[in-house]
This record gives C-alpha cells, sequence and structure tokens, in this order.
C-alpha cells in the first residue's frame, strides 16, 4: 500500500474496506474504541480525491454539534478543498431543509424554532387551566409523536392513553401551523412530508446529496429513519456507522431496531464489523464481550486488541454507601493520578456521598453533565425551607420557600407581609401571621396553611435520634415532594431520588435544633469550597453511566451494582429494559483503557431507610477467572437469581425478575407468563415453588 494516500496508511484491513467500500448500502458496525471516527471521515476524503465526487454532493449527518465539528475539522485535515462537505446534526439539516422549501407547507422561510420553554408557553395559551406540569406532560408526549412521524389522526395509545391526548395534539398543532413556526420534532418529521408528498423535491434532493453518510446510527429513532429512507434514492451511496451494544437511549426516542433491521430496510446491505479496539486491554474487552453476549437483540461481534492481557478487573463488596465510597477513595490514592480516573453511577443522587468522602480525603474531584449535589434545584428548595425553621428571618430562604410549590401568593400579598417584618423584629413567620388579618381569598389560605406547616414542623424537631426522619418529614409535608415528583413524571429527571439521598446524608446529625445547625453548616462549606475551586485538570471525575459516552480513562469504578440500582427497574421491567442496561454496562466497562473496578454494597440506606440489597445480575455475568474478588457477598440466597425460571402452583411459569433480602427474608419479584406480577417469600411457599433454571433472555 506505499502508492496509498497519505490518509489510507495505517489503516487495519477491516476499516480499509469500509473506508473504500462501493456503492451498495453499507453498515459499519464499530465497537468501542475501533476508531470509526476516523473511518468516517477517511471515506468522505477517498470519495472526493479517489472516487471523484464533489464536495457539495456529500452529506454527512451526526447527532451533536461538537461530532459536527470534529467530524469536518477531520475532513478538511485531510482534503483541501473539502468545506462544500456539508456535515450537520440531523436537526440542523432538516431544518436547512425545511427552510429551503418552507412554501411547500405553506410556511414563511424565516420560521421561528420553538424550544421546549416555547412549546410549554403556547400550551398555556391555549388550556389556560390546565396545570403546568400537566402541560409539560403533554409537551413531552407531543414531542414523542413527533419523533415517531405520528399526526393526530394516528393512534396514540401507546404514548398517551388519554382519548383526550390526540384532540390536544390537534389544537397544538393547529395552533403552530397558524402562528408558522415549528418545534423541534417538526425539524424531523416536516422534511419527510415534504420528501412523502414532493416527488419534484425528492428527485432534487437524490440529484443533488449522491453521497450520504451517517455516525451513531445506533441513536436514531423513527423520525429520523424515515427521512433517511426518504433521502436515500436507487443510487444514493448510503453508509451508516453505528454500535448496536452501545444504544443507550431508548429514553430519548432512539430505536436500535433501525440498526438491527437496517439490512431489512436496504437490501443488499454489506456488513463490515471494526473489531479491533484501540483503547484498552484484552482482559477488560473479555469482560465487555462476556457481558454483552447476554443481550439476543444484537448483530455479534467480539472485541480484540493488540495491547495484551493487563490487570485482572477488581470487584469491591462494601458494607455500605458510605464505605463503598471510601473504599473507591483508598484505591484511587494509591495511584493519585487524578485526572485519569472516573467514578460511574446510574443515578446522579449516588454522587452525594462520594462528594463528600473525597472532600474529607483531600482527593480533587469533577462533576461531569450535573450541577454538585447541594447545588440542585430540589436540594436547594429543601435546605431553603431547613434554613428558614432553623432562622425565620432567614429572607432569601423565605423568598424561595413561600411559593414553591405554589400557595397563590401574589406580589401584593408577599407586599403586605414584609410591611410586618419590621414590627415582628425581622422574624418572617411572625410577619406572615400578623398579615393574614388584612387579607383574604386564595392568598390568605395558601398563608395560613405556609404558617401552619411551619408550626408543625418547628415543633416536630427533637422527636427523633438523628436528624433523617425530621427532614423526611419537612420534604413531604412542605409539599416538596409532590412538587418534584410531578416533574420527574413529566421530565424523567431523579429529583425525588435526589431528595432521599438528602434524607440519607441527614442520617449522620443528631435530631436537634443543634444537629440542624450542623448539616446545614456542612452544605454552606461545600458550596463556599466549590467556589474555591480552581481548573486543575487533575481531578477524579464524577460521572453517570450515560454521560460516559464517548469518554475513556485509564481506571474506571463502576459502582452501585446491585438489582434496582443496576440494572434499575421494578417488577415491571421488561426484556428490552434489561437489554438497555445491559448495554449501558458495557458501555462503562469500555470506557477503561487499563484498569476495571466493581462495587456493590451490603446494604444501601435510601430515603432514610437503610435495606440489605442482592448484588446485580450482571455480577454472575463477569468472567471469574478475570475479576478479583475482594470482600464476601452476604446477599441472600442465590437459589432464585433474577432471571430464574420458575414454576408456582397458583400463577404457573414465572422468570425472577428481582431478588430482594430484607429483615433476614428472600423477597422475590416475578413476571409470570399469564402477564400477572407477584410478589413471593420462598420460605413460606417453599411447597408451591419449583426451579425451572435460567430464562432464554438472561441465560
Amino acid at each position: 500500500m506505499s502508492g496509498s494516500p497519505s490518509y489510507l496508511k495505517g489503516l487495519n484491513e477491516q476499516q480499509l474496506e469500509a473506508v473504500t467500500h462501493g456503492q451498495e448500502p453499507l453498515l459499519i458496525l464499530a465497537g468501542a474504541g475501533s476508531g470509526k471516527t476516523r473511518v468516517i471521515t477517511t471515506r468522505i476524503a477517498w470519495l472526493i480525491n479517489d472516487m471523484g465526487f464533489e464536495p457539495s454532493s456529500i452529506l454527512a449527518v451526526t447527532f451533536t454539534n461538537k461530532a459536527a465539528a470534529e467530524m469536518s475539522d477531520r475532513v478538511q485535515g485531510m482534503v483541501s478543498d473539502a468545506q462544500g462537505v456539508m456535515i450537520k446534526t440531523f436537526h440542523s439539516f432538516g431544518a436547512w431543509l425545511l427552510r429551503r422549501n418552507a412554501s411547500l407547507l405553506d410556511m414563511k422561510s424565516h420560521f421561528t424554532i420553538y424550544d421546549d420553554d416555547d412549546v410549554l408557553s403556547l400550551l398555556k395559551t391555549l388550556f389556560d387551566e390546565a396545570p403546568r406540569n400537566e402541560l409539560r406532560r403533554y409537551s413531552r408526549d407531543i414531542s414523542r409523536a413527533k419523533d415517531d412521524c405520528l399526526q393526530p389522526d394516528d393512534d396514540l395509545s401507546h404514548i398517551n392513553p388519554d382519548p383526550s391526548f390526540n384532540e390536544i395534539y390537534r389544537i397544538y398543532e393547529t395552533r403552530l401551523r397558524d402562528i408558522g413556526n415549528a418545534d423541534f420534532g417538526d425539524l424531523i418529521s416536516l422534511p419527510v412530508k415534504m420528501l412523502r408528498e414532493s416527488g419534484e423535491l425528492k428527485k432534487r434532493i437524490h440529484q443533488k446529496f449522491r453521497v450520504i453518510l451517517v455516525d451513531e446510527y445506533q441513536d436514531s429513532n423513527g423520525a429520523q429513519f424515515q427521512l433517511l429512507k426518504e433521502l436515500s434514492g436507487p443510487d444514493t451511496w448510503l453508509a451508516v456507522v453505528g454500535d448496536d451494544d452501545q444504544s443507550i437511549y431508548r429514553f430519548r426516542g432512539a430505536e436500535v431496531k433501525n440498526i438491527l433491521t437496517f439490512h431489512e430496510s436496504f437490501p443488499g446491505t454489506k456488513v463490515i464489523k471494526l473489531e479491533e479496539n484501540y483503547r484498552s486491554t484484552g482482559n477488560i474487552l473479555s469482560i465487555a464481550s462476556s457481558v454483552v453476549s447476554n443481550n439476543s437483540g444484537r448483530l455479534g461481534k467480539t472485541l480484540w486488541t493488540r495491547k495484551g492481557s493487563g490487570v485482572k478487573a477488581k470487584l469491591f463488596y462494601s458494607e455500605n454507601q458510605i464505605t463503598e465510597a471510601q473504599d473507591c477513595a483508598e484505591n484511587i490514592m494509591a495511584n493519585s493520578q487524578y485526572g485519569e480516573t472516573a467514578v460511574l453511577y446510574r443515578t446522579n443522587a449516588q454522587s452525594r456521598e462520594f462528594e463528600s468522602t473525597f472532600r474529607k480525603m483531600g482527593i480533587p474531584y469533577r462533576l461531569v453533565g450535573t450541577l454538585s449535589f447541594y447545588s440542585r434545584e430540589e436540594i436547594k428548595d429543601t435546605v431553603a425551607f431547613l434554613s428558614f425553621l432553623s432562622n425565620s428571618r432567614d429572607e432569601v430562604a423565605f423568598r424561595r420557600i413561600i411559593n414553591k410549590p405554589a400557595r397563590g401568593l401574589g406580589k401584593v400579598s408577599l407586599e403586605k407581609v414584609f410591611r410586618y417584618m419590621l414590627d415582628a423584629g425581622g422574624d418572617l413567620l411572625e410577619a406572615s401571621k400578623a398579615a393574614l388579618g388584612g387579607m383574604k381569598g386564595k392568598g390568605a389560605k395558601g398563608l395560613t396553611d405556609f404558617c401552619r406547616i411551619c408550626d408543625q414542623l418547628s415543633e416536630a424537631l427533637g422527636e427523633s435520634a438523628t436528624l433523617a426522619p425530621y427532614v423526611d418529614r419537612v420534604i413531604r409535608e412542605s409539599g416538596l415532594l409532590e412538587y418534584h415528583r410531578a416533574q420527574d413524571e413529566v421530565d424523567h429527571s431523579q429529583k425525588v431520588r435526589n431528595l432521599e439521598e438528602l434524607v440519607t446524608a441527614a442520617d449522620q446529625y443528631d435530631g436537634t435544633m443543634e444537629g440542624l445547625s450542623e448539616f446545614l453548616e456542612l452544605i454552606e462549606l461545600d458550596q463556599t469550597m466549590l467556589e474555591e475551586e480552581d481548573n486543575d485538570p487533575d481531578r477524579v471525575t464524577l460521572i453517570t453511566m450515560h454521560n460516559t459516552k464517548g469518554l475513556e480513562f485509564d481506571r474506571v469504578f463502576i459502582t452501585g451494582m446491585e438489582e434496582g440500582l443496576f440494572p434499575r427497574g421494578d417488577e415491571y421491567a421488561d426484556d428490552d429494559d434489561i437489554e438497555e442496561e445491559r448495554r449501558l454496562f458495557y458501555v462503562s466497562i469500555t470506557r477503561a483503557r487499563k484498569e476495571l473496578f466493581f462495587t456493590s454494597t451490603r446494604r444501601r440506606m435510601l430515603y432514610g431507610r437503610t435495606e440489605d440489597r442482592y448484588p446485580s445480575r450482571f455480577i454472575d455475568e463477569l468472567p471469574s477467572e478475570l475479576v478479583d474478588t475482594i470482600g464476601e457477598d452476604s446477599g441472600p440466597s442465590g437459589d432464585f437469581k433474577p432471571g430464574t425460571r420458575l414454576y408456582h402452583e397458583d400463577y404457573g411459569v414465572g422468570v425472577v425478575n428481582k431478588n430482594l433480602f430484607n429483615n433476614g427474608h428472600t423477597v422475590l419479584h416475578v413476571i409470570f407468563e399469564s402477564g400477572r406480577t407477584a410478589v413471593l417469600m420462598p420460605e413460606f411457599c417453599a411447597h408451591k415453588l419449583e426451579k425451572l433454571g435460567r430464562a432464554e433472555w438472561d441465560s
């Protein structure tokens, strides 16, 4: 290959085959760390230089502006006249196509694109009486419908079973079209509509874009798949790059079936697998392959490397979340290359104990993709309420909580309270009570309720040994729990889990006013230390598993390996849920270059209550010869592990979905073939239970 262009040198056999593939549809299955970005950018350079394609005839689509910019920089570094290549995100390309052909839909080309807040505002004008959280739910469900290219007349029951949802969607869509603007979902669904309805436009697009390449194809949704189908003509050179084993965004609408069935949607597809990994050691890749091979919904590939085996992974069984964080910290300090270390967890709430422990032990860290635990909205709301209960002269805290959740107190009502503030010696609770004499209506009721709640909670302080039950009560009786739970339902956030973790943090303090003051002081000091942090890159990365996509570190700690936490889910979790969680585990494992650690706790405090935990079913899928175990699993009996098939005399055949250990008893959550679910305790119904083996989906 001595006469080859410089950009082709250094490619392995499979990469070169993918780069120089001809016209037939191409699916590049690119395993983690296999150099997929290099392949897709080099293919663009080869198409221009070697095959004579005009740069302007090439369309490359990806999912983030950052990825698009990186791809553009790489291509221009290989081909001097590559500026004409169109490299965009799916949505920016959709906006480009829509603006240039808006007249086909009776739209103006200068339409405004509505973001989530704009959509919510428009819904508010249409359904003024509906609560804001209900409108958020409508907004989310309309977006989901558009992600599937579904219209108001389609069957939407799988998105929202409410019979009125179709009409709500229709009213919203009619108003949006009347205004002449577009929301985010329209940037994909409307171009699909245009291309389907205008043969002339479709012909023109097919002639313009002779080459189409799609990166991260496993993350595409239903509408994006439909757009790709419409953009691709009989003579299009189509290539998609992706990894079915890294499809982890179903909650955003991603459809793993798009990549699994690509060869069916585009007959004659050539599949090329990139399996040589340039990132990780052999042991890490063997662990990853062993885990993901348990999924049935995959095309199949096995990663390998020339780097050698490397060291074994380590699995730590810790007593609880405190010792879990300490175990991680001690191993991190043994090799203080902090900048090459990452601690991964399934939910943001888990970061709190690591933040606290790392600060105590002097380990520098940075949080990626989220705020510091005590900077999150739901935590600041609760801390503000606690601060006001500790000091009713705290005006900042009062202003934050007086109308959260909404109590019908407007500007005029609050001005009345502040007029009494001086007479009350600055005490805003006393000022509120004084102001009630001149108030009526919603404001009076809301302020009365607020004063009653504060009085009751003030009297309750000191009733428990630790502060945790008190903080729990404050969260519930203040209305903050229901307020943030409603936000969770709409936004798929984890605010309630974070509130649970705040209760856990409070368990280390006495349930007295002194204990409350110490707790609030710790939080304030935490914020001060955060403000004083510099930009030192040599810090441990604390990050959720989802946010690690595309990142890599020398050392990776995968924490919280327990049923119900990872994999997440409840008794209603189905096979697809578990397979996606397993893909998330695979992504997490393949972030590590040299060292890999797993942690599982025997007990974990959740919402102020300590629960016995069962090790994650994924631990059973780790090859024992490649993992050193430190500590012993003292969880429940393994007779009925998750994934075990069983027969019950009354219910029939079922599969164990969860196996918990509570108060010395094994508790099984079982899904039966009839669709029924049941909670069983084997020691009390052993004569009715028969173990059948592992379920097919988990064997």
